[in-house]
């Protein structure tokens, strides 16, 4: 990654991250976990998480932008998040990345970063 000024350019940037999202989101449907998580209407979900991925990998500042700062954890609180479910998340992420043109060095980076913020939500015991 030494060429790339962030790991947003490094993995290809705007038109990689909605690749991302587009494979990303039907698995989190799908997911028995997770599924209950979110809303019938996921695009309004899909378009804040392309926001929100693009920043947070370095892109410009589209999420905050529209909606200021991320406070993402305050933000996840009102939803049940254990740490089966971070866990779950990340699974899904991965599977999507590995759907994708990035490399799989860059994919474990990816997978990497997004560690620390998912087990970072988690505000539920699984019993």
């Amino acid at each position: 990654m030494t060429s790339y000024s962030s790991l947003y350019e490094a993995i290809g940037g705007s038109a990689v991250i909605r690749d991302i999202v587009t494979r990303f989101y039907p698995k989190v449907q799908a997911h028995p976990l997770l599924a209950p998580l979110f809303p019938k209407d996921i695009d309004p979900v899909m378009e804040k998480q392309y926001l929100f991925l693009s920043q947070f990998l370095g892109g410009p500042s589209l999420y905050s932008d529209e909606y200021g700062h991320p406070m993402m954890r305050a933000r996840h609180l009102p939803f049940p998040i254990t740490p089966e479910r971070a866990q779950a998340w990340l699974s899904c992420m991965a599977a999507a990345l590995a759907e994708t043109s990035i490399p799989e060095p860059l994919q474990e980076v990816v997978i990497e970063r997004l560690s620390g913020p998912a087990n970072h939500f988690v505000n539920t015991d699984p019993s």
